[in-house]
Formats: structure tokens, C-alpha cells, sequence
């Protein structure tokens, strides 16, 4: 039997959380740690899961892909979008170069892959996908074998809503079913490459943060709110136990995060603050909370609007491009200089200096497909998400405005990388999330004809 490489992925595992607060409760984690090379795993900006996933195991950026987050703009439209799908990948995953060296895989839960796209092996898709009652598996009759272990199989948990008792129960079901599945699919199929994405581990973050971190500017402990986090840890830690006492040295593990998590301090009213700057226009008033496809904006007379999110979707109203478009191209390059100047000039709820970034998709990408928004901006280092709706009487809203959610996404990930032949053991280096594909098709010994962006891991470890 060849080289056998298994992939947890541990959706917005954050270092700190992994590798100091949590690890003495962690003792498989920790075991692994000793016989591995781990660090923090640099994300791709934006940092969010979709495109993350996919730009880890592709190799390509989140311009290549046409991917720039949960949702992709409609052209020419100014508020309609759809979800990304598989359709939307069109370069090589992972999996796909393996096949054609007649190397199997078995992937569960990576988004991007619903609708499901044959390889040589066996999938499950990722949280994108509607319902278990969609077609969610390849082979498609893989479906009725999953369906044979789980009397339903669950892709997500609705996480923003106050009754944490449910979301948490309910987060610790989908997670049994799915490792039951990812067992059997262990035993039952032939595979060289092992890939199982959790996602909720971002989702118990995002619904427990506050209960759990004294940092938090809303930190209430609770006698078991307090506990979901680690307790969730402690689940995955258990299961990560016993597939190594299983396996041995006989596979490869590799974990690894897709991007990490911290607090969130507020939401800043993206919108509210182009109304007030006078860069967008309402024919009315609007209540608190109105979505932007519900606002009565006069698009003519419209500059900017923005999408909320984890980091801030800046378009312009550019004349020619857009159907009601009002910024000409000649004065287009200086009114984005002056544009820029007043976002980075944004301060605090208290007028405290923030730590504002801004990119120009063309600027960072080596292609830029899709429909990408102009700028992406990320407030105050990503503490502060961006707020999409809009009619409130402060720009600084205390907590998310799309319901209940504590905690915001970080650049930095985790990987851990553990094989019985590495020649170091217990050493800490950090990565970039580009290094992750070439690493895995290095461990195989598989040489890629396209572009590689980052740098094999293996190098001068094995």
C-alpha cells in the first residue's frame, strides 16, 4: 500500500485557542503536536471560509476562482447574488490531479462541492448544500449508504438565534452523524487521500464566544454556555484519539484551518455611513434594520453602496458599467482616491485609531474573475464586521445586525503536520494557506503542470 495522507479540517480553528488555552484539556491534540511540525497557517484575504477551502486546495487565489465570499454579486445588478457552487472552481482541486495519477480520494464537507463533480473516489459536500433530500453525494448512490448510518444527514446548524441550548445540542448531532459517516467511509472505501471538513467548529465559535473569552467587550459567563467551546474541542480531541491509536504511522495526518477566529467588538453601519458622507442616496427614510434591497435608493444619484459581512464589499455606481452608473470614468481614479481617504480616516465609537485595511481586488490577485466588489475593507484588523443593513441612529451597532453571533474571522489558521518519517518533531513554523496544495501533491510525489503559488511543507522535513 502507497503513502496515505489524512486531512482534518478544522473550520476557523484559531492558534491561540489550539495551541495554549485549550491544549492541557486536549490530549490527543497534544500528542500530536509532540510528533508533528505545526504553526499558524496565514489565510487568503478575505479571510472566510468560502473561498478559503477552495483556495487552499487549488492552489489559486480568491480573484482566480471568482469567489470573494458566502455570496457572489449578479452582474449588473446592485443587490441581487447568488450562493457559489462547485460550477464556479474551474481550475483543478487536489483530488482532481491525484485521479488522473490513479490516486483515490475521499472528501466530506469542503465547500465549494455542492452541486457534486465526479473524481476517483467518493464525496460528500459542504454546508452550501440545500437539504440532505438534494443530491449530495458522488457516487450518487453513496447517498443511500450515508442515509443507511444516519436517519438524516446534516450539513449546518442555524447558529444566530438566542436559544443556545438547541444550537449547541444541535451542533453536537451533526457532528456525530458526520464522524459515523467519516468512519465508515474509512473502512469501507480504498482511499490515498482522506479529506473531513468540520464546520462546526466555526459555528460553535461564532454562537458560544462570549460565554467563553473575558476579553470579549460582552463576556457573560454561564455554567454551561461557558463550557460549549471546549467541550466541543474535547468531542473532536476523543475521536482524533482513537483514529491515531487505529492507524499508527501507517497515515499521514495533516489539520488544518481555513482561517481563525476572534471577539467581535460591533458591526459598523457600512451604509448608514455612505448616506451620511453623502455618497449614497435614500428618496426616504428607512427603518432600523432595512436590508438594502429594501431601501428606496436613488440609484441615479448614487455613488457607493456597500455589503455587509465579515469585512465590508465596497462597489462604485461607475457610468457605463452599471445600469444607473453616475461616477464618469475620467473622474473615476480621483474619486477613489478621495473614497479611500475617508474610509481610512474612520475612527472608533469613541473616536479611538483604527487599524483599517484596504485592497483593490486588481491589486492583489494576478486574475480577477466574477463579479468582484471594488474595494474590500476590513475594519479595525477585522474586529469590527461590516453591517449591511441600515437606518440606525449609530454607525456603531454592539452586536451583529443579521442576529446573535460573538465572534469575527482572523487571518491566521492552524495546520499540524504529522508523519512517521519526519526528521523534526515538536517544531513550530508558520505557512501560507497557497503552501498547502503543493504540499500534498509533494507528500504523493505527484509533479503539477500548472502554476504553483506557494511552497511544499516537505521540503526539509521528510
Amino acid at each position: 500500500m502507497g503513502r496515505r495522507l489524512f486531512i482534518l479540517g478544522l473550520d476557523a480553528t484559531p492558534p491561540d485557542l489550539l495551541f495554549e488555552t485549550l491544549i492541557d484539556e486536549l490530549p490527543n491534540f497534544r500528542r500530536l503536536l509532540e510528533r508533528s511540525v505545526y504553526g499558524r497557517l496565514r489565510s487568503c484575504d478575505p479571510p472566510i471560509t468560502v473561498p478559503a477551502w477552495m483556495v487552499m486546495f487549488t492552489g489559486r487565489t480568491p480573484g482566480e476562482l471568482g469567489i470573494y465570499g458566502f455570496r457572489n454579486r449578479v452582474e449588473g445588478e446592485y443587490n441581487e447574488f447568488r450562493i457559489p457552487s462547485s460550477r464556479d472552481v474551474g481550475y483543478e482541486k487536489v483530488w482532481d490531479v491525484l485521479g488522473r495519477h490513479g490516486l483515490k480520494s475521499v472528501v466530506i464537507g469542503v465547500p465549494p462541492t455542492y452541486p457534486p463533480q465526479p473524481l476517483n473516489g467518493w464525496l460528500v459536500t459542504g454546508f452550501l448544500t440545500p437539504s440532505d433530500k438534494s443530491r449530495f453525494t458522488y457516487p450518487a448512490r453513496l447517498k443511500m449508504e450515508i442515509k443507511s448510518l444516519v436517519d438524516s444527514y446534516v450539513f449546518d446548524v442555524v447558529f444566530r438565534r438566542e436559544d443556545r441550548d438547541s444550537v449547541y445540542r444541535e451542533l453536537v448531532d451533526m457532528t456525530r452523524k458526520r464522524l459515523r459517516v467519516v468512519d465508515y467511509l474509512l473502512d469501507s472505501k480504498p482511499w490515498d487521500l482522506f479529506i473531513y471538513m468540520e464546520i462546526g467548529v466555526d459555528r460553535v465559535q461564532h454562537a458560544f464566544w462570549k460565554y467563553f473569552d473575558e476579553r470579549h467587550p460582552r463576556y457573560t459567563p454561564h455554567p454551561r454556555f461557558s463550557m460549549a467551546i471546549p467541550e466541543y474541542y474535547k468531542m473532536l480531541d476523543a475521536w482524533l484519539g482513537r483514529f491515531m491509536d487505529r492507524f499508527g504511522d501507517d497515515v499521514s495526518i495533516l489539520v488544518v484551518s481555513d482561517h481563525g477566529a476572534k471577539y467581535m467588538k460591533g458591526a459598523f453601519a457600512i451604509n448608514d455611513w455612505l448616506v451620511e458622507k453623502g455618497y449614497m442616496r435614500l428618496r426616504r427614510d428607512v427603518e432600523p434594520g432595512t436590508r438594502l434591497g429594501e431601501a428606496d435608493v436613488d440609484w441615479s444619484n448614487t455613488y457607493v453602496w456597500g455589503w455587509g459581512g465579515y469585512y465590508a464589499r465596497i462597489f462604485f455606481n461607475l457610468e457605463g458599467r452599471e445600469r444607473m452608473g453616475c461616477i464618469s470614468r475620467e473622474e473615476y481614479p480621483d474619486f477613489v482616491k478621495s473614497f479611500v481617504r475617508d474610509l481610512m480616516a474612520i475612527r472608533g465609537p469613541n473616536g479611538e485609531d483604527w487599524e483599517n485595511t484596504i485592497y483593490m481586488p486588481s491589486q492583489i490577485y494576478p486574475s480577477v474573475r466574477g463579479n468582484p466588489p471594488d474595494l474590500m475593507v476590513y475594519f479595525d484588523n477585522l474586529y469590527w464586521r461590516s453591517a449591511g443593513t441600515m437606518g440606525y441612529s449609530d454607525y456603531y451597532l454592539p452586536e451583529n445586525d443579521t442576529g446573535p453571533d460573538d465572534s469575527v474571522h482572523d487571518y491566521h489558521g492552524i495546520y499540524i503536520f504529522s508523519d512517521g518519517g519526519l526528521r523534526t518533531r515538536g517544531e513550530y513554523r508558520d505557512l501560507d494557506i497557497y503552501d498547502i496544495f503543493p504540499s500534498i501533491l509533494d507528500y504523493y510525489g505527484v509533479k503539477y503542470g500548472g502554476e504553483v503559488r506557494g511552497s511544499s511543507l516537505l521540503t526539509d522535513i521528510l
